[in-house]
């Protein structure tokens, strides 16, 4: 059974003109409900990921000035969200989703958050809406628990994974990937253990080429049991940070290819949605969709 984290408190509180981007995690679940894609027994809500888990990542003294709300303005800039306690146990909330997401894609092959995919969230600091970094939680979560031996992190994120790389640059047991474009934020990118950078305006033929070139050879040669799937729509041509050219079909593609890939070699995936700011929100919402529709079709 595809098992989905999700959570009223996904989409909730932020400020009135921080609303647009946070409709998806609203009208996606209903719309996978809706079509009849996924029923209620799909979704689970999660818990809280715990302090003595959050640490193992981040750094403890971030993390306690975080949780006391204690950033500098600056820092709080940097996130791009105004910091308040409903915000971090958003955020917490979120990590435990894809961390409980990780057991079930074991027993499953698959599972999905709703939310998630906070690749610029560094060991010691948070930045472009991210407080916490997801992936690396969980990633760290099965390496601890000897439920994985070596990861792949693919982020195809239209923004590079920076946090990502910098958490896992000395740690040989997890490998990150990260194809994006070359000319967005950040400006500074970090170190990936593979960055293909893309160029701007790059179409659907272009992208799935440069995708089908490194794939592949990832799995065979980084030999993963475990992968996270930063599943980003933000390549849409209709984004209005992008700067790609991708259609819904091309992006579609592209994650047929991610999943495919994984079920052919028996490898557990867990996706996390990542980014996305189409002008129209049924962009957004329809190219989210399409991984959901894609995992059942193919693991189920």
């Amino acid at each position: 059974m595809l098992k989905i984290a999700w959570s009223p408190e996904y989409a909730h509180p932020l400020p009135e003109n921080h609303r647009f981007p946070m409709l998806k995690y609203e009208l996606l679940p209903e719309q996978l409900l809706y079509e009849g894609t996924v029923t209620q027994e799909n979704f689970f809500q999660p818990s809280p990921l715990s302090e003595e888990q959050i640490v193992r990542v981040h750094a403890p003294e971030y993390w306690r000035r975080l949780r006391g709300l204690e950033l500098t303005p600056s820092e709080i800039r940097k996130t791009g969200f105004p910091l308040s306690q409903e915000l971090v146990d958003r955020e917490i909330m979120i990590m435990g989703g894809t961390v409980e997401c990780a057991a079930y894609a074991l027993e499953f092959g698959v599972a999905m958050n709703i939310a998630g995919g906070t690749h610029h969230a560094f060991t010691d600091r948070g930045e472009g809406f991210c407080l916490l970094n997801d992936n690396a939680l969980a990633a760290q979560y099965l390496l601890d628990q000897g439920k994985a031996q070596k990861i792949l992190i693919i982020d195809l994120d239209v923004h590079q994974g920076n946090g990502t790389a910098e958490i896992f640059a000395d740690e040989p047991r997890v490998f990150t990937f990260s194809m994006h474009g070359g000319n967005n934020y950040p400006l500074h990118k970090e170190k990936s253990d593979l960055d293909v950078p893309l160029p701007d305006g790059i179409g659907d033929a272009a992208y799935l080429q440069l995708l089908q070139d490194h794939l592949p050879t990832l799995m065979n040669s980084v030999k993963p049991d475990f992968v996270f799937f930063q599943s980003g729509v933000d390549v849409l041509s209709s984004d209005k940070l992008g700067k790609l050219a991708l259609t819904h079909a091309g992006c579609k593609e592209r994650d047929r290819m991610v999943l495919e890939l994984c079920y052919k070699n028996n490898v557990p995936l867990v996706a996390s949605m990542g980014g996305g700011y189409s002008t129209r929100i049924a962009d957004i919402v329809e190219a989210h969709a399409n991984t959901f529709r894609l995992a059942q079709q193919i693991f189920f």
